[in-house]
């Protein structure tokens, strides 16, 4: 039995379970880098008792992997659209796990540093690959949907990464613990990836040689679906290659630097949440700061989910445009503190719920704005210069908390960059139109 050759066979053809496991992984992958992310703001609180070190100090080793993801983000997502998802996704696994391991060593903030970075690397490099093959795996009509899913992943990280590590600790008393636990699941997926995710078709079929169909037709069979009697008809002209100069190209530079430059703003404030709330609940008074970080990716799960529902009936740049807005609120109302721990940590879900639907927003443009031939390229350059946001924005708070600046003040300024980001979505198109 044979099926149509659009460009991607999998566009029109119903979802299978292989199919969906594969996403499923995708998921699991993307609340793996949740968790080792978020692993240094688990830990905060008790390294600046064991190592004494000051705000403006912790701002850096906060951020460290925030360096390393920007990095691996722009170098490793080009890579991917030159040798492939899968190779480059088991590749960023054994980075990322020997990096937790170190963490859980280290004996300094010089350790930690070196550390930190060698994990984000391998986290930026994971989460341009795992944003193009939940793309590339579901279907048409699957795949907005399928991208909110798998962004989903990242607060679900944090919410059973938090409760574990918290667990943890309480047992052992050791902090050192958490790195461990996020190192042993990060190799544990390894043998998880080789054998449950194979290539994207998208990407063996811009990498034709004379062995491409049989490939093809070899994920199909691992999919369930019918073979292919011809290849795949190519999206366009640049499909048969993919240069990152073609995101500035004179048909893409004005999407490439919009949806970049929205990135990097999207990011600072985003980050300067999720890495600073557990020491800063603990600098207003109260006990397990952790627990509030959990619940602000509760409220980012159900944002993600709430999200990924309304794109089937509003558009993705009007949603985002709202997320960023109402995240800017909510990330104001949190700094100005709470009488009791049950506000605050209502006030954090709220901050949460949204500053994480607007993440969802931006994979979801990214997935659809840029073509295949370029999509992780082009996810992986603008997310690597969102890092420049990421990494920045807890370094400056913790400045700016150690110059004595108000967490009112410091919450206003850092919010401010979503209100910049929602500006900018306003001139890109409404649809795409590089493809």
């Amino acid at each position: 039995m044979s099926i149509t050759t659009t460009a991607n066979p999998l566009d029109h053809l119903p979802m299978t379970l292989p199919q969906t496991l594969v996403i499923a992984i995708m998921v699991a992958l993307n609340a793996l880098d949740g968790f080792d992310i978020l692993s240094i703001s688990f830990a905060a609180p008790y390294i600046t008792g064991d190592w004494g070190i000051s705000m403006g100090t912790l701002g850096i080793v906060l951020s460290a992997e925030l360096f390393g993801m920007g990095l691996g983000s722009v170098v490793l997502g080009n890579i991917a659209d030159k040798v492939g998802r899968r190779p480059l996704i088991l590749l960023c696994l054994v980075i990322m796990a020997i990096g937790m391991f170190l963490a859980s060593i280290a004996t300094g903030v010089g350790d930690m540093l070196a550390y930190r970075v060698l994990t984000g690397i391998g986290i930026g490099g994971m989460l341009a690959s795992t944003n193009a093959l939940t793309a590339e795996f579901a279907n048409a009509k699957q795949r907005k949907r399928a991208v909110t899913i798998m962004v989903a992943g990242y607060p679900l990280g944090v919410i059973f990464g938090g409760i574990a590590a918290g667990a943890i600790v309480e047992a052992t008393g050791d902090w050192r613990d958490i790195f461990r636990l996020g190192a042993y699941v990060t190799a544990f997926m390894i043998p998880v990836v080789w054998f449950l995710v194979p290539e994207s078709i998208a990407f063996l079929n811009k990498k034709r040689n004379h062995t491409t169909l049989d490939k093809i037709n070899q994920v199909l069979a691992k999919l369930r679906h019918p073979e292919l009697t011809t290849l795949p008809e190519q999206v366009n002209d640049s499909a048969e290659k993919s240069n990152f100069s073609e995101l500035f190209s004179a048909k893409a530079i004005k999407t490439t630097t919009v949806l970049t430059i929205t990135c990097f703003m999207t990011m600072a404030t985003f980050y300067f949440v999720l890495k600073w709330v557990p020491k800063l609940v603990q600098e207003m008074g109260f006990g397990n700061p952790g627990s509030v970080l959990v619940w602000a990716s509760i409220g980012g799960f159900f944002g993600c989910i709430l999200f990924g529902t309304l794109t089937q009936y509003v558009a993705t740049k009007k949603l985002t445009i709202i997320s960023l807005l109402l995240g800017f609120v909510g990330v104001v109302i949190f700094g100005q503190g709470a009488e009791d721990v049950v506000q605050l940590k209502t006030v954090t879900a709220f901050a949460g719920f949204f500053t994480n639907a607007a993440i969802v927003g931006l994979y979801t443009l990214f997935a659809t704005y840029f073509p295949t031939a370029i999509r992780a390229s082009g996810t992986g350059f603008a997310l690597g210069m969102g890092r420049a946001g990421a990494f920045s924005s807890p370094v400056i708070a913790g400045f700016l908390l150690e110059w004595g600046w108000s967490l009112s003040v410091v919450s206003i300024v850092m919010g401010s960059a979503f209100l910049i980001g929602a500006a900018l979505l306003l001139l890109v198109s409404d649809t795409p139109t590089m493809d």
